[in-house]
């Protein structure tokens, strides 16, 4: 157990978490955590990335809204310059 101080930061209070726990933790300056506060103690936990969901998700939801629902194609015109793409390949 390491002790810290809390110390007033404008309207906020804040701690220092030494080096040891950041590296434990895998944060660095700048990372988001949450705090949860729960029977009386402080939990702090890294924010986990919210990934995009599964290929099989997706596609169910696909199959659930219907295919009749998918967004019309727009015709952007002919390919020019070095975006052009070559179904003939």
């Amino acid at each position: 157990m390491t002790k810290v101080t809390i110390s007033k930061w404008g309207n906020s209070s804040a701690i220092r978490l030494p080096k040891a726990a950041m590296d434990e933790l895998g944060l660095v300056d700048g990372d988001t955590v949450d705090l949860t506060v729960r029977n009386g103690q402080a939990i702090l936990e890294k924010k986990r990335l919210k990934l995009a969901p599964p290929l099989a998700e997706m596609v169910a939801e696909m199959d659930r809204i219907g295919w009749e629902n998918e967004p019309k194609s727009v015709d952007w015109g002919p390919d020019v310059g070095s975006e052009r793409i070559s179904d003939h390949d």
